[in-house]
């Protein structure tokens, strides 16, 4: 049996919905955790299988983990134990690779399995592994997995040859109890990064430049614990500002940080959307006018965000004219446009840009959520087609999106879960 999510589509969504704390903040936020002596209050931790996974995974090196409620989560790292990670958890999700960073400097040693994830083309760890070599530590690979140790780690300056945002939270943390100064430069600038720094600094730690492409880290003795309040999660903000954009009357997306949004916010304004920008939310209305087509390229933030590269092409098939997507980041996410074209679209990919040709009608059908965005991409198509759509490996959608349907019921969506 597999479950599947079934939408029911035609229907214009009106109403407010809330936005979650970042995904992509939490799974960094979470192991950034256990480099405390004390416990950490972490609140707005939005309710993901990513998340439950993450709490397996803090259990197995035995540090207490505590859901005060669905959103605040207290980690105790008192009683932890640096043990290798070796389970099948580690190799289901990506963000496991934050370990790395904090079980180095916490202990100056690692051992754990190559991380999992959604399949976006090749992902190397090369940055973060060559960080840590900088700060003083050896890398082996014994048959997938890594051991990473030092006999102390030593401050040093730190060239990133792309601006990973994997790689730049990860020598972060290692870095935190460094002896001496540690500078990482072409560092990523991403909210979230800010966000783990924040925490750190929190419980300690001496980061400055974050936000900035030069991040500068001296080295302390210890971290203690803290309380903390993650970011809301500008994917999610984006993924449902571009849902309302394509199939609401009037909707308000709330709990949002606008700045962390501009490059879409600018786009949809291209395409003709109705919107009203406020300090914390945004309001978007349906207008009678044709959508126009844009040319939109993926860029590390604060260009546009490759995540919402995939929900924004359903909204661009109602567009009249061509619109073209050139995917800098990983240039192999496009099996969403596949799964679009089942559903009525003509989109044509040649690597690494899709050509999307509008405006077609979309029809409900069977799809697959090949990866997370492409989940979002095909929930909000489904809501603009004509009949039932129905999507498969919904796991995808589970692990970054809170209360997905409960959420667009709430908004008058006709959308269920099924054992097929």
């Amino acid at each position: 049996m597999e479950e599947v999510i079934k939408i029911e589509g035609g229907k214009k969504l009106s109403g407010t919905v809330r936005i979650s704390g970042s995904k992509n903040a939490t799974v960094a936020l979470i192991p950034a955790a256990i480099l405390s002596s004390g416990p950490v209050t972490i609140v707005g931790v939005p309710s993901i299988s990513d998340v439950q996974s993450l709490a397996i995974l803090l259990n197995d090196l035995g540090v207490d983990v505590v859901f005060k409620a669905h959103d605040h989560l207290i980690i105790d790292p008192t009683h932890m134990h640096n043990r290798p990670m070796v389970s099948e958890t580690v190799g289901k999700l990506r963000a496991s690779y934050y370990f790395m960073g904090a079980l180095l400097g916490k202990y100056k040693k690692v051992e754990m399995k190559m991380p999992g994830g959604c399949y976006l083309g090749p992902r190397p760890i090369d940055q973060h592994l060559k960080g840590f070599e900088a700060l003083g530590a050896t890398v082996e690979n014994h048959h997938g997995i890594m051991r990473i140790e030092a006999k102390e780690l030593i401050g040093t300056k730190i060239f990133l040859d792309i601006s990973s945002v994997g790689a730049t939270i990860n020598i972060m943390m290692a870095a935190v109890y460094a002896k001496g100064r540690t500078t990482i430069e072409n560092a990523a600038k991403e909210p979230e990064i800010i966000d783990v720094a924040t925490l750190l600094n929190r419980m300690g730690a001496k980061i400055r430049g974050m936000g900035t492409n030069v991040i500068t880290i001296d080295g302390v003795e210890e971290l203690g614990g803290c309380f903390h309040e993650i970011i809301p999660d500008r994917i999610e903000a984006a993924t449902y500002i571009v849902l309302a954009a394509a199939a609401a009357k009037e909707m308000t997306i709330e709990n949002i940080i606008p700045t962390h949004l501009e490059a879409l916010l600018s786009k949809l304004k291209e395409i003709g959307i109705d919107m009203d920008v406020n300090v914390d939310s945004v309001t978007i209305r349906e207008s009678n006018n044709a959508l126009q087509p844009v040319d939109v390229k993926t860029l590390p933030y604060p260009g546009f965000a490759t995540d919402i590269q995939q929900p924004l092409t359903a909204l661009l098939t109602q567009a009249g004219g061509q619109s073209v997507i050139t995917e800098t980041i990983y240039p192999e996410r496009f099996k969403h446009c596949h799964e679009l074209n089942k559903m009525g679209a003509d989109i044509d990919v040649r690597n690494p840009s899709s050509f999307i040709n509008g405006p077609t009608p979309l029809y409900g059908a069977v799809v697959e959520a090949t990866d997370l965005r492409c989940g979002a991409c095909l929930v909000i198509a489904g809501l603009i087609a004509q009949g039932l759509t129905e999507i498969h490996s919904i796991y995808h959608i589970d692990r970054g999106y809170e209360n997905l349907d409960g959420k667009l019921k709430a908004l008058g969506a006709n959308i269920w879960r099924e054992e097929v």
